[in-house]
C-alpha cells in the first residue's frame, strides 16, 4: 500500500525514522479488529510491520486504498554528501533499496516540500463525526497532526484523502481518525439496516393494522398508502388522544410491517455488499433449519416492551410459531451467527436474546414538538380494545437484509438481499 522509490531519499529517511522511534509500539485492538478475528496476530506485531498495509488491518470500519508520496523540490542527488550520513536500509514495503540518514538544518525544508497522502474508505455516514461540530473536529486533527483531511465533492464518493509532509504524520492522523469513528460508531451512528421476516406482503393483515390505526386514531381517512413517518407535525387525532400522547406518527406503517432478526449499522458500500454476501451464502442453513417446510406464525393479542400500559414506548403483538417446533429461532439463529461470524455485528448486539414480535406503535417515531427522550404513550385503553386482537396466521416467505429509511415501491423497506423460505413458491402460485 506505501509506494516508495529509491530517488526520493528524504522518502526513505522519513520511513528509516520510524524504526527507531519509540512512539512505534504494539498497540491494542480496536474493538473491531478483536470481534470480527481481524488483526488477532498484529497484536503481537510492531509498528514497523503495520506500515507495511499503511495504517494496520483495521478492515472493519475503512479500507485504505492508497498510500503515496511526491517530492516536488529537487532531488537526492543535488544533496551535499558531507551533510549527510546515508545508510542502506532494505524494507518489504519498498521494492528497492532506499537511502535513510541524519540530516542537518539544510535539508529540513526539502522535508517539507515532500507531500504524502492516505485515502481512506470510511463511508459517507461517518463524514459528519471526522468533521465534528462545525469542522471542530477535523480542524483538531489537522492541526495537532500537521495533515490537511480532504472530503469528497461527489456525495456518492464514501473516502477521505489525509495529505501530510511525512507517511508519519499522515499515519497518526488515521489512527486519530480511526478513534473518532470507532466512538462514534459504538454510541453515536443509527442502525442503518436489518435483517427483517417481511409480513407485508399479506393485504389481509394490512387491512387488520389499518383498521386499527383507525379505530384509535378516530378518523376515516388513514390508508395503507399513508406515510405514517412523515415529518408533518399535523394531528388528525381527538384532543383525547393528544392527553394520552397518540398521534399517527407513533403507529408502523402498515406497508413497512414485519419481524426482526438482527440491527445492523453498515456504513459503507464494502460492509453492505459483504452483509448481502453473508445472508445470501447461508441460504440453504437457513432452509435447513427449517426442515426444508412452511413456517407459519400467528399473531394474538397485543404487549408492551418497555414501560407500563400508563407509559409505554414499544406497543407489539406478540409472535407465536404454529407447530411449537423452533424451527424459526434455530433459522434466526443461524442468520445471526452469520452475522457475527462475518464482524458485522456490534459486541452489544451480538448479545441480545432473539425476541420475535411485531411491533405496531412505537414512541420514537414520534414527530413534532413532544418528541423527548423516554417518550411514550398510555396504551391501556388501546390494550382494553385489543388486547386480545386475533391478527391472523401467516406464512414468513423469506428473509431480507433490509435498509431503513429507504422505501421500494411496494412501500416496504429496501431490499438490499433477500433468501427465500420453504413454501415461498407455491404461495405465489396461489396468489
Amino acid at each position: 500500500m506505501i509506494a516508495c522509490s529509491s530517488r526520493s531519499l528524504f522518502f526513505g529517511v522519513d520511513c528509516a525514522l520510524k524504526y527507531a522511534n519509540p512512539y512505534l509500539k504494539s498497540n491494542p485492538l480496536t474493538y473491531f479488529e478483536r470481534i470480527s478475528g481481524v488483526g488477532k496476530d498484529s497484536a503481537r506485531m510492531d509498528r514497523n510491520k503495520k506500515l507495511k498495509s499503511a495504517v494496520g488491518i483495521r478492515q472493519c470500519q475503512w479500507r485504505p486504498v492508497s498510500v503515496s508520496a511526491s517530492n516536488t523540490q529537487g532531488s537526492a542527488n543535488e544533496l551535499d554528501g558531507d551533510k549527510i550520513k546515508v545508510a542502506q536500509v532494505v524494507t518489504d514495503n519498498c521494492d528497492s533499496t532506499i537511502s535513510a540518514g541524519v540530516l542537518d538544518d539544510t535539508v529540513k525544508p526539502m522535508l517539507s516540500s515532500e507531500k504524502h497522502s492516505l485515502s481512506l474508505e470510511v463511508g459517507a455516514s461517518l463524514f459528519r463525526f471526522i468533521k465534528g461540530k462545525e469542522g471542530s473536529t477535523q480542524k483538531k486533527i489537522e492541526e495537532e497532526m500537521g495533515v490537511k483531511i480532504v472530503f469528497p465533492s461527489s456525495k456518492k464518493e464514501e473516502s477521505i484523502v489525509i495529505e501530510g509532509i511525512s507517511t508519519d504524520c499522515v499515519t497518526r492522523a488515521s489512527e486519530k481518525i480511526q478513534a473518532v469513528m470507532d466512538e462514534a460508531i459504538e454510541s453515536s451512528l443509527d442502525y442503518s439496516h436489518f435483517v427483517s421476516l417481511p409480513l407485508a406482503i399479506h393485504p389481509e393483515l394490512i387491512d387488520k393494522l389499518v383498521n386499527f390505526q383507525n379505530s384509535i386514531l378516530g378518523n376515516n381517512d388513514v390508508s395503507a398508502d399513508e406515510n405514517l413517518e412523515s415529518d408533518s407535525i399535523e394531528d388528525t387525532s381527538d384532543i383525547e388522544n393528544k392527553d394520552f400522547g397518540i398521534d399517527k406518527s407513533i403507529f408502523i406503517k402498515p406497508t413497512t410491517f414485519h419481524l426482526t432478526v438482527l440491527m445492523l449499522k453498515l456504513w459503507n458500500k464494502e460492509r453492505v455488499n459483504a452483509a448481502s454476501g453473508v445472508l445470501k451464502s447461508i441460504s440453504s442453513k437457513v432452509i435447513d433449519a427449517l426442515d426444508n417446510q412452511p413456517i407459519f406464525i400467528k399473531l394474538k393479542g397485543l404487549d408492551t416492551m418497555r414501560g407500563s400500559l400508563s407509559r409505554a414506548r414499544v406497543l407489539y403483538a406478540p409472535v407465536e410459531e404454529i407447530g411449537s417446533e423452533g424451527r424459526l429461532l434455530r433459522a434466526c439463529q443461524v442468520i445471526i451467527n452469520a452475522f457475527v461470524e462475518a464482524g458485522l455485528v456490534l459486541e452489544k448486539d451480538a448479545k441480545q436474546k432473539l425476541k420475535l414480535h411485531a411491533t405496531v406503535m412505537n414512541a420514537r417515531h414520534r414527530k413534532g414538538k413532544r418528541r423527548r427522550k423516554n417518550d411514550s404513550f398510555d396504551a391501556r385503553g388501546i390494550f382494553k380494545q385489543f388486547g386480545s386482537e386475533d391478527w391472523g396466521e401467516y406464512l414468513i416467505c423469506e428473509a431480507h437484509l433490509s435498509q431503513r429509511f429507504v422505501y421500494d415501491e411496494n412501500g416496504f423497506y429496501h431490499c438490499c438481499a433477500s433468501i427465500p423460505f420453504p413454501g415461498k413458491e407455491e404461495r405465489k402460485q396461489t396468489d
